[in-house]
């Protein structure tokens, strides 16, 4: 950003130029591009906030995404985190491209609430003037070939692979009680994976619906071997739809609603 090169040829420093001037810093303050959580914190909590569904709207994930994530690194203050939110606003309304690395094969983006937790898709998107999504990239380095997807096939390939795939759900099934909560945890991962990105396909959520409700013989293994877990994946199922991330029949709505009344009375011994 300091560097003496035409603003065409240097974009660093044409944007830190232009946020200087906005936010009335220096050009060295303002080409600031590394933030993360205060010392010692860890998290923007939005994931937090999905599993327990203690969120009205997504303005309110992204304010906290914005709150948390907004300290920055100064290379002239080494170890020293200093809350600079408007400074990483200003940063993230020039994103065209967000990027995160999947690096585990143990660990998918939908075993973990991590990854959606740290994506910035909307984020970006409501500070861009235009209002328009940036393109959201997943770079997967589990293998010596790495391979660059974007999010939107890479959430489809892991719902293929695990949510949706009999070997998984069976192998889970197996392992009884503990196998249907992980069930649950990834139908659960997948909705975040909306909240944060939109990127999650309306046929993820209606062949998870299929498999796990539609089923009979399904729902009543789910049912006998984890009532609680059966009845939070339920409950998913219909925020998904509420809040306009999975769209179905009204049979399908109505038979969800009917079976949490079921599920509610089983648990509370009605």
């Amino acid at each position: 950003a300091e560097a003496d090169e035409p603003l065409d040829q240097n974009f660093v420093r044409k944007h830190a130029i232009e946020q200087a001037a906005e936010l009335n810093v220096s050009v060295r303050e303002a080409a600031c591009r590394v933030f993360s959580n205060s010392a010692g914190s860890y998290s923007a909590n939005v994931g937090l906030a999905i599993e327990n569904g203690g969120w009205e709207y997504e303005g309110q994930l992204q304010e906290q995404f914005l709150t948390r994530k907004g300290f920055a690194f100064n290379a002239d203050k080494p170890g020293m985190m200093e809350q600079q939110a408007d400074l990483f606003k200003s940063a993230l309304k020039t994103v065209d491209v967000t990027f995160q690395n999947l690096d585990s094969s143990e660990i998918s983006i939908t075993d973990v609430s991590h990854y959606y937790d740290s994506d910035p898709t909307k984020v970006v998107q409501g500070l861009r003037d235009d209002k328009k999504k940036p393109m959201s990239l997943m770079a997967d380095t589990t293998t010596a070939n790495a391979q660059v997807r974007s999010l939107s096939e890479t959430v489809r390939l892991d719902a293929r692979t695990k949510l949706l795939n009999p070997k998984f759900y069976e192998g889970m099934l197996s392992t009884g009680y503990e196998g249907v909560r992980e069930i649950q945890k990834r139908l659960r991962n997948t909705m975040g994976w909306s909240a944060t990105a939109g990127e999650v396909d309306n046929f993820v959520f209606e062949d998870a619906n299929s498999v796990f409700i539609d089923d009979a013989e399904m729902q009543q293994r789910l049912l006998d071997t984890n009532p609680n877990a059966f009845r939070d994946m339920v409950t998913t199922f219909l925020e998904a739809n509420g809040r306009g991330y999975w769209d179905t029949s009204e049979e399908n709505i109505e038979r969800l609603q009917e079976l949490y009344a079921e599920v509610e009375d089983r648990i509370e011994g009605v």
